[in-house]
């Protein structure tokens, strides 16, 4: 009988469900259910530009929907196993039974309560304390040296601050990828929610060299009450491969899954994406949607130094035995959105027309900035910035100078990288821009200078995350006999032109000086008080 694995990958605006064969990969069934919360899937707020929340609701919404959608078209009795992949830093208060903070009906509508997905800045304040208060600790070093305003303690100690009555309230504080397995597999006690090393590590600072978690000395001089509630958290991670749980009673009633099947530890969405296109030592994986992350691997035999400006350098976090390397662009799918908002064209239309403009022919230059910067830099605060708009400049021209600026973002993050002593032999991608868009990786691959390989399946977060299904439901030994069994080759990939190549060497230098200008120099001032003063006029 054939055996099948599930993947359910929680994207940024919808989940999406897929099934393959647990033995070679090969896609069977794919389902999506698009979130119904809020503005495209994401509770915003107006008066607070920095929020952006989820309803947890819709995460439990969406299982049950794909599930039941793929079981109209397969089998699901072969189901052996399943994984999940989130996006990250998404972390949401929980009870003590382990439900959603934002399901109790004290809390409802509370957007304290709710998910406090990765975008969500509004603890850059709290994220710069953290920076500050970690200086001569081992905290950061695994991390960049310093922390974002994505990520798990920012977030935890502005929810302390601003939603006390919701922090009392709290059981915990737990990332997505934790909490939707603890619930599929029916765990009604927080304490019992597994945590994987994937969020744990590159968001969480955890790190068994200094005892786990930061100390709660550490975190009271941040807030007492931050101290305290470490207590409500974790002490242990598992890696991927193996069991969070097995699939409940309940749950199994509900979407015709095998009851007591293995669920395996959840991960960052990149993460999984990474391992389904084909993650080794050498390749760096670009999994590219509304942002970008660069995923790599190491081994944990070779020597590695902490990499400044790195989102994480974590022991198993994407394949066991290697190190898992993450650094990324907070904006890049949603700077091309904005574009097309502001000109009121469609993608489809800016394509056609910015394909007919040379390399340098716009007469822009851009910084990618419109979501701060991820990586190097590590500062929500930065905005995007575009140079050179003349009366004549075009819709066209400012869209694939958008394109351009990501690209040399991209281009930023290798060099640091390789600064470091990390090698890029090759660039692989991966991800819905990677799919659709042939301008953007054209873009790319003549502004890194190096052929840009496509991933071979179209649904590489879902594909990892089915990966990890087969692995923990015994269908393959370990995650690396997985991957090797249930990916294929790349068939697909961008050559560089060498005479593009070189006007782009050429722009990357002056993107270099408006980078280092704006990023580390005086000029970051200005950007900063233009929000200080929009701030104050809003009140």
């Amino acid at each position: 009988m054939r055996q099948v694995s599930i993947g359910l990958d929680y994207g940024t605006n919808s989940v999406r469900g897929l099934a393959v064969d647990a033995a070679t990969g090969e896609e069977l069934a794919q389902a999506v259910f698009a979130y119904p919360s809020g503005e495209a899937g994401v509770i915003l707020d107006a008066a607070e530009p920095h929020l952006a929340r989820q309803n947890p609701q819709d995460y439990l919404d969406g299982a049950e929907a794909v599930l039941r959608e793929i079981g109209a078209k397969i089998d699901l009795s072969q189901v052996i196993g399943l994984g999940v992949d989130t996006t990250g830093s998404s972390p949401m208060p929980v009870t003590a039974d382990g439900r959603a903070l934002a399901s109790d009906p004290s809390f409802f509508g509370s957007p304290a309560a709710q998910c406090w997905l990765w975008k969500d800045h509004t603890s850059h304040a709290e994220a710069a304390e953290i920076t500050a208060k970690a200086q001569g600790l081992p905290y950061l070093a695994k991390c960049g040296g310093v922390y974002s305003s994505e990520w798990f303690w920012s977030k935890l100690l502005r929810f302390i601050r601003t939603a006390p009555e919701a922090a009392e309230a709290a059981a915990s504080w737990v990332e997505i990828c934790d909490w939707i397995p603890a619930q599929l597999c029916g765990v009604t006690d927080a304490r019992q929610i597994v945590r994987g090393r994937c969020a744990a590590g590159h968001k969480a600072m955890f790190e068994e060299a200094w005892g786990g978690l930061p100390s709660e000395e550490f975190l009271a001089q941040l807030d007492p009450r931050l101290a305290d509630f470490r207590a409500r958290l974790f002490d242990e991670v598992r890696e991927s491969d193996q069991e969070a749980g097995r699939i409940s009673a309940e749950w199994a009633a509900k979407t015709g899954l095998p009851e007591g099947i293995p669920v395996a530890v959840g991960a960052l969405d990149a993460h999984f994406g990474a391992v389904a296109s084909g993650a080794s030592p050498g390749v760096l994986v670009k999994i590219m949607g509304t942002s970008t992350c660069d995923v790599m691997v190491h081994p944990l035999d070779a020597e590695l130094p902490d990499v400044p400006g790195m989102c994480g350098v974590v022991r198993g976090s994407v394949l066991p035995g290697f190190y898992g390397l993450e650094a990324g662009q907070s904006a890049v799918g949603d700077i091309f959105n904005w574009v097309v908002r502001f000109t009121g064209r469609s993608h489809e239309e800016l394509t056609a027309d910015a394909l007919r403009l040379g390399p340098g022919e716009s007469g822009l230059l851009g910084l990618d900035w419109h979501n701060g910067n991820r990586t190097i830099l590590v500062d929500p605060r930065l905005t995007g910035l575009l140079m050179g708009l003349t009366l004549h400049t075009t819709p066209a021209a400012a869209y694939r100078a958008a394109i351009e600026a990501t690209a040399f973002g991209a281009l930023r993050i290798i060099e640091r990288m390789e600064e470091h002593g990390v090698c890029v032999e090759r660039v692989a991608a991966c991800g819905g821009i990677a799919e659709k868009s042939p301008l953007v990786m054209q873009i790319y691959a003549d502004v890194l200078n190096r052929p840009v390989e496509i991933a071979e399946s179209a649904q590489t977060c879902a594909l990892g995350s089915a990966i990890f299904g087969a692995v923990v439901g015994g269908a393959h030994p370990d995650a690396l006999a997985a991957q090797r069994a249930m990916t294929q080759p790349s068939s697909r990939r961008y050559e560089p032109s060498a005479d593009a190549a070189k006007v782009y060497q050429k722009l990357y230098g002056l993107y270099r000086e408006l980078h280092d200008s704006f990023g580390l120099g005086g000029q970051s001032a200005a950007m900063k008080k233009l929000l200080q003063i929009q701030e104050s006029a809003r009140g």
